[in-house]
Protein backbone atom coordinates (compact mmCIF):
# COMPACT_ATOMS: atom_id res chain seq x y z
CA UNK A 1 0.00 0.00 0.00
CA UNK A 2 1.52 3.37 -1.02
CA UNK A 3 1.46 6.48 1.19
CA UNK A 4 -1.47 8.06 -0.68
CA UNK A 5 -3.70 5.00 -0.22
CA UNK A 6 -2.65 4.76 3.41
CA UNK A 7 -4.01 8.28 3.98
CA UNK A 8 -7.35 7.70 2.22
CA UNK A 9 -10.63 7.99 4.15
CA UNK A 10 -11.99 4.67 5.43
CA UNK A 11 -15.55 3.41 5.67
CA UNK A 12 -15.77 0.70 8.30
CA UNK A 13 -14.49 0.04 11.80
CA UNK A 14 -10.88 0.88 12.65
CA UNK A 15 -9.67 0.29 16.20
CA UNK A 16 -6.15 1.64 15.88
CA UNK A 17 -4.68 4.51 17.87
CA UNK A 18 -3.19 5.85 14.64
CA UNK A 19 -6.68 6.59 13.25
CA UNK A 20 -9.37 9.09 14.26
CA UNK A 21 -13.12 8.59 14.13
CA UNK A 22 -14.87 11.24 12.03
CA UNK A 23 -18.38 9.83 12.41
CA UNK A 24 -20.03 6.41 12.71
CA UNK A 25 -18.11 4.05 10.43
CA UNK A 26 -15.92 6.83 9.01
CA UNK A 27 -12.23 6.97 9.91
CA UNK A 28 -9.02 8.51 8.73
CA UNK A 29 -5.37 8.17 9.69
CA UNK A 30 -4.27 10.89 12.10
CA UNK A 31 -2.00 13.58 10.77
CA UNK A 32 -0.30 16.23 12.86
CA UNK A 33 0.59 19.81 12.02
CA UNK A 34 -2.48 20.41 9.85
CA UNK A 35 -4.25 23.73 9.61
CA UNK A 36 -7.91 23.89 10.62
CA UNK A 37 -8.86 24.17 6.94
CA UNK A 38 -6.80 21.10 6.03
CA UNK A 39 -8.46 19.10 8.80
CA UNK A 40 -11.87 20.36 7.69
CA UNK A 41 -11.29 19.14 4.13
CA UNK A 42 -10.09 15.74 5.35
CA UNK A 43 -13.25 15.29 7.42
CA UNK A 44 -15.49 16.22 4.49
CA UNK A 45 -13.68 13.70 2.29
CA UNK A 46 -14.73 11.05 4.80
CA UNK A 47 -18.37 12.11 4.59
CA UNK A 48 -18.16 11.83 0.81
CA UNK A 49 -17.89 8.05 1.25
CA UNK A 50 -21.55 7.90 2.32
CA UNK A 51 -22.87 10.71 0.10
CA UNK A 52 -24.24 10.14 -3.44
CA UNK A 53 -21.86 10.94 -6.27
CA UNK A 54 -23.74 14.12 -7.27
CA UNK A 55 -23.99 15.50 -3.71
CA UNK A 56 -22.65 18.98 -2.98
CA UNK A 57 -21.81 20.81 0.22
CA UNK A 58 -24.03 23.75 1.13
CA UNK A 59 -25.11 26.08 3.97
CA UNK A 60 -22.21 27.00 6.32
CA UNK A 61 -20.12 24.10 5.01
CA UNK A 62 -20.31 25.38 1.45
CA UNK A 63 -19.67 28.94 2.61
CA UNK A 64 -16.46 27.90 4.36
CA UNK A 65 -15.29 25.90 1.35
CA UNK A 66 -15.73 29.01 -0.81
CA UNK A 67 -13.64 31.05 1.60
CA UNK A 68 -16.41 33.34 2.81
CA UNK A 69 -16.27 35.20 6.08
CA UNK A 70 -18.38 33.34 8.65
CA UNK A 71 -20.37 34.63 11.62
CA UNK A 72 -19.50 33.54 15.15
CA UNK A 73 -20.16 29.79 15.12
CA UNK A 74 -21.04 27.31 17.88
CA UNK A 75 -18.34 24.81 18.80
CA UNK A 76 -20.13 21.93 17.06
CA UNK A 77 -21.51 22.75 13.61
CA UNK A 78 -22.96 19.96 11.43
CA UNK A 79 -21.74 19.18 7.95
CA UNK A 80 -24.36 20.39 5.47
CA UNK A 81 -24.83 18.59 2.15
CA UNK A 82 -27.49 18.56 -0.57
CA UNK A 83 -28.41 15.45 -2.58
CA UNK A 84 -30.58 14.80 -5.61
CA UNK A 85 -34.34 14.37 -5.38
CA UNK A 86 -34.19 10.61 -5.99
CA UNK A 87 -30.97 9.95 -4.08
CA UNK A 88 -31.00 8.46 -0.58
CA UNK A 89 -30.11 10.81 2.24
CA UNK A 90 -27.40 9.15 4.34
CA UNK A 91 -27.70 9.43 8.09
CA UNK A 92 -24.61 10.08 10.11
CA UNK A 93 -24.05 11.97 13.33
CA UNK A 94 -22.97 15.49 12.43
CA UNK A 95 -24.37 15.33 8.87
CA UNK A 96 -27.51 17.14 7.69
CA UNK A 97 -28.77 16.53 4.14
CA UNK A 98 -31.28 18.57 2.15
CA UNK A 99 -32.65 18.12 -1.38
CA UNK A 100 -31.35 19.78 -4.53
CA UNK A 101 -34.10 21.58 -6.43
CA UNK A 102 -31.93 21.71 -9.57
CA UNK A 103 -28.54 20.58 -10.78
CA UNK A 104 -25.95 23.05 -9.48
CA UNK A 105 -23.44 24.71 -11.75
CA UNK A 106 -20.06 22.93 -11.64
CA UNK A 107 -18.12 24.61 -8.83
CA UNK A 108 -15.31 23.45 -6.60
CA UNK A 109 -14.31 24.89 -3.26
CA UNK A 110 -11.40 24.37 -0.92
CA UNK A 111 -9.65 21.05 -1.49
CA UNK A 112 -11.51 20.58 -4.79
CA UNK A 113 -14.72 19.60 -2.96
CA UNK A 114 -18.07 20.13 -4.74
CA UNK A 115 -20.22 22.99 -3.49
CA UNK A 116 -23.76 24.17 -4.16
CA UNK A 117 -24.57 27.36 -6.09
CA UNK A 118 -23.68 30.40 -3.94
CA UNK A 119 -27.28 31.67 -4.08
CA UNK A 120 -28.57 28.29 -2.86
CA UNK A 121 -25.95 28.20 -0.10
CA UNK A 122 -27.32 31.50 1.20
CA UNK A 123 -30.93 30.38 0.98
CA UNK A 124 -30.30 27.20 2.93
CA UNK A 125 -28.42 29.22 5.57
CA UNK A 126 -31.32 31.68 5.74
CA UNK A 127 -33.58 28.91 7.05
CA UNK A 128 -31.51 28.68 10.21
CA UNK A 129 -29.55 31.89 10.73
CA UNK A 130 -30.42 35.46 11.66
CA UNK A 131 -30.14 38.61 9.59
CA UNK A 132 -26.82 39.60 11.17
CA UNK A 133 -25.28 36.22 10.32
CA UNK A 134 -26.58 36.32 6.77
CA UNK A 135 -25.28 39.82 6.04
CA UNK A 136 -21.80 38.67 7.08
CA UNK A 137 -22.04 35.82 4.56
CA UNK A 138 -23.53 37.95 1.79
CA UNK A 139 -20.99 40.76 2.19
CA UNK A 140 -18.17 38.27 1.80
CA UNK A 141 -19.80 36.51 -1.16
CA UNK A 142 -20.29 39.86 -2.91
CA UNK A 143 -16.72 40.95 -2.20
CA UNK A 144 -15.44 37.74 -3.82
CA UNK A 145 -17.73 38.17 -6.83
CA UNK A 146 -19.47 34.85 -6.21
CA UNK A 147 -23.06 36.05 -6.47
CA UNK A 148 -24.94 36.48 -9.73
CA UNK A 149 -27.26 39.49 -9.38
CA UNK A 150 -29.80 38.11 -11.84
CA UNK A 151 -29.92 34.71 -10.15
CA UNK A 152 -30.32 36.39 -6.76
CA UNK A 153 -33.19 38.50 -8.08
CA UNK A 154 -34.92 35.40 -9.45
CA UNK A 155 -34.42 33.53 -6.18
CA UNK A 156 -35.68 36.40 -4.03
CA UNK A 157 -38.81 36.63 -6.19
CA UNK A 158 -39.84 33.10 -5.18
CA UNK A 159 -41.67 31.98 -2.06
CA UNK A 160 -39.27 29.24 -1.05
CA UNK A 161 -38.51 28.75 2.66
CA UNK A 162 -35.93 31.26 3.86
CA UNK A 163 -36.51 33.82 1.10
CA UNK A 164 -38.03 36.49 3.37
CA UNK A 165 -35.06 36.45 5.75
CA UNK A 166 -32.58 36.34 2.86
CA UNK A 167 -34.29 39.30 1.16
CA UNK A 168 -33.96 41.46 4.28
CA UNK A 169 -30.29 40.54 4.67
CA UNK A 170 -29.53 41.11 0.98
CA UNK A 171 -30.93 44.64 1.17
CA UNK A 172 -28.58 45.37 4.08
CA UNK A 173 -25.47 43.93 2.41
CA UNK A 174 -22.51 45.87 1.03
CA UNK A 175 -19.78 44.46 -1.19
CA UNK A 176 -17.21 46.89 0.24
CA UNK A 177 -17.01 45.20 3.66
CA UNK A 178 -13.63 43.58 4.25
CA UNK A 179 -14.38 41.45 7.31
CA UNK A 180 -17.23 39.95 9.30
CA UNK A 181 -16.67 42.17 12.38
CA UNK A 182 -16.65 45.22 10.12
CA UNK A 183 -20.08 44.15 8.88
CA UNK A 184 -21.27 43.83 12.49
CA UNK A 185 -19.97 47.35 13.21
CA UNK A 186 -21.80 48.75 10.18
CA UNK A 187 -25.09 47.13 11.17
CA UNK A 188 -24.68 48.40 14.74
CA UNK A 189 -24.54 51.94 13.37
CA UNK A 190 -27.59 51.29 11.24
CA UNK A 191 -29.53 49.95 14.25
CA UNK A 192 -28.76 53.07 16.30
CA UNK A 193 -29.58 55.33 13.32
CA UNK A 194 -26.10 56.64 12.53
CA UNK A 195 -25.36 56.95 8.83
CA UNK A 196 -21.94 55.66 7.74
CA UNK A 197 -20.02 55.23 4.51
CA UNK A 198 -17.80 52.13 4.34
CA UNK A 199 -14.26 51.89 2.99
CA UNK A 200 -13.53 55.55 2.35
CA UNK A 201 -10.09 56.78 1.25
CA UNK A 202 -9.14 59.83 3.35
CA UNK A 203 -6.65 62.63 2.65
CA UNK A 204 -5.26 65.40 4.85
CA UNK A 205 -5.30 69.13 4.04
CA UNK A 206 -2.19 68.77 1.90
CA UNK A 207 -3.69 65.99 -0.17
CA UNK A 208 -1.57 63.27 1.41
CA UNK A 209 -3.33 59.96 1.80
CA UNK A 210 -4.17 59.00 5.36
CA UNK A 211 -5.47 55.63 4.31
CA UNK A 212 -8.72 53.78 3.79
CA UNK A 213 -11.02 53.56 6.79
CA UNK A 214 -13.72 51.07 7.76
CA UNK A 215 -16.53 53.56 8.33
CA UNK A 216 -16.85 57.33 7.99
CA UNK A 217 -19.80 58.84 9.83
CA UNK A 218 -21.77 60.70 7.16
CA UNK A 219 -21.48 64.48 7.34
CA UNK A 220 -18.70 64.42 9.97
CA UNK A 221 -14.97 63.92 10.36
CA UNK A 222 -15.46 60.94 12.68
CA UNK A 223 -13.92 57.61 11.67
CA UNK A 224 -15.19 54.41 13.30
CA UNK A 225 -13.23 51.19 12.82
CA UNK A 226 -13.11 47.63 14.07
CA UNK A 227 -10.07 46.84 16.19
CA UNK A 228 -9.49 43.09 16.15
CA UNK A 229 -6.86 40.78 17.55
CA UNK A 230 -4.65 41.25 14.48
CA UNK A 231 -3.85 44.76 15.70
CA UNK A 232 -1.81 43.18 18.53
CA UNK A 233 0.58 41.68 15.99
CA UNK A 234 3.95 43.44 16.21
CA UNK A 235 4.18 44.37 12.52
CA UNK A 236 0.54 45.50 12.43
CA UNK A 237 1.06 47.53 15.62
CA UNK A 238 3.92 49.45 14.00
CA UNK A 239 1.75 50.14 10.97
CA UNK A 240 -1.10 51.30 13.22
CA UNK A 241 1.20 53.75 15.01
CA UNK A 242 2.30 55.30 11.72
CA UNK A 243 -1.36 55.56 10.70
CA UNK A 244 -2.29 57.22 14.01
CA UNK A 245 0.36 59.89 13.43
CA UNK A 246 -1.18 60.65 10.04
CA UNK A 247 -4.58 61.01 11.72
CA UNK A 248 -3.07 63.42 14.28
CA UNK A 249 -2.13 65.79 11.46
CA UNK A 250 -5.58 65.66 9.89
CA UNK A 251 -9.09 66.92 10.73
CA UNK A 252 -10.33 63.34 11.19
CA UNK A 253 -10.93 61.73 14.57
CA UNK A 254 -10.67 57.95 14.81
CA UNK A 255 -12.46 55.72 17.31
CA UNK A 256 -11.95 51.95 17.51
CA UNK A 257 -14.51 49.33 18.54
CA UNK A 258 -14.18 45.66 19.41
CA UNK A 259 -16.76 42.88 19.15
CA UNK A 260 -16.95 42.93 22.94
CA UNK A 261 -18.01 46.58 22.77
CA UNK A 262 -20.73 45.84 20.23
CA UNK A 263 -22.09 42.61 21.71
CA UNK A 264 -21.61 42.93 25.46
CA UNK A 265 -21.48 46.69 26.06
CA UNK A 266 -23.56 48.24 23.26
CA UNK A 267 -25.16 50.83 25.60
CA UNK A 268 -21.74 52.29 26.41
CA UNK A 269 -20.75 52.31 22.74
CA UNK A 270 -24.01 54.00 21.71
CA UNK A 271 -23.75 56.62 24.47
CA UNK A 272 -20.19 57.45 23.41
CA UNK A 273 -21.35 57.94 19.83
CA UNK A 274 -24.35 60.00 21.00
CA UNK A 275 -22.09 62.34 22.96
CA UNK A 276 -19.76 62.70 20.01
CA UNK A 277 -22.66 63.57 17.69
CA UNK A 278 -24.30 65.76 20.35
CA UNK A 279 -27.63 64.01 20.11
CA UNK A 280 -29.95 62.78 22.91
CA UNK A 281 -29.87 59.17 24.07
CA UNK A 282 -32.75 57.02 22.86
CA UNK A 283 -32.90 53.54 24.37
CA UNK A 284 -35.29 52.41 21.63
CA UNK A 285 -32.34 52.39 19.26
CA UNK A 286 -30.47 50.10 21.62
CA UNK A 287 -33.47 47.75 21.78
CA UNK A 288 -33.34 47.42 17.99
CA UNK A 289 -29.72 46.31 18.13
CA UNK A 290 -30.31 43.86 20.98
CA UNK A 291 -33.05 42.14 18.97
CA UNK A 292 -30.72 41.82 15.99
CA UNK A 293 -27.98 40.24 18.14
CA UNK A 294 -30.35 37.96 20.09
CA UNK A 295 -31.61 36.49 16.80
CA UNK A 296 -28.09 35.70 15.60
CA UNK A 297 -25.19 33.37 16.32
CA UNK A 298 -23.48 36.26 18.09
CA UNK A 299 -25.62 35.68 21.18
CA UNK A 300 -25.76 32.67 23.47
CA UNK A 301 -29.55 32.60 23.08
CA UNK A 302 -29.27 32.60 19.30
CA UNK A 303 -26.63 29.88 19.22
CA UNK A 304 -28.67 27.62 21.50
CA UNK A 305 -31.78 28.14 19.35
CA UNK A 306 -29.95 27.13 16.20
CA UNK A 307 -28.21 24.17 17.85
CA UNK A 308 -31.57 22.85 19.11
CA UNK A 309 -32.93 23.11 15.59
CA UNK A 310 -30.01 21.14 14.17
CA UNK A 311 -30.35 18.49 16.89
CA UNK A 312 -34.03 18.01 16.04
CA UNK A 313 -33.21 17.66 12.35
CA UNK A 314 -30.68 14.93 13.05
CA UNK A 315 -33.15 12.97 15.18
CA UNK A 316 -32.35 9.56 16.65
CA UNK A 317 -30.29 7.30 14.40
CA UNK A 318 -30.35 3.49 14.61
CA UNK A 319 -26.67 2.73 14.00
CA UNK A 320 -27.35 -1.00 13.75
CA UNK A 321 -28.71 -0.43 10.24
CA UNK A 322 -25.67 1.45 8.99
CA UNK A 323 -22.23 0.33 7.92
Amino acid sequence: MDEEDDDAPIRGEVRLASHERISHGLYRRKRHGLTSDDQFVRELECYQLVLPANAVFTHLTGARLLGWQLPKLPEQVPVFAAVGVRDPRPRRHGLLCSRLVRTPRPRRGMGGLPVDDPEEILLRAARDLGVLDLVVLIDSALAKGHLDRQRMAELLATRRPGVRMLRVAYELSDHRAESGPETVLRLFHRAIAVGVQPQVELFDDRGTSIGRVDLLVVGTAFVHEYDGAHHRDQAQHRSDLRRERRFADSPYVRRGFTLDDLLNHPAIAMHEIDRTLDRPHDLRRLAVWRRVVDNSLYSEVGRERVMNRWRRQQGIIDWSRTA
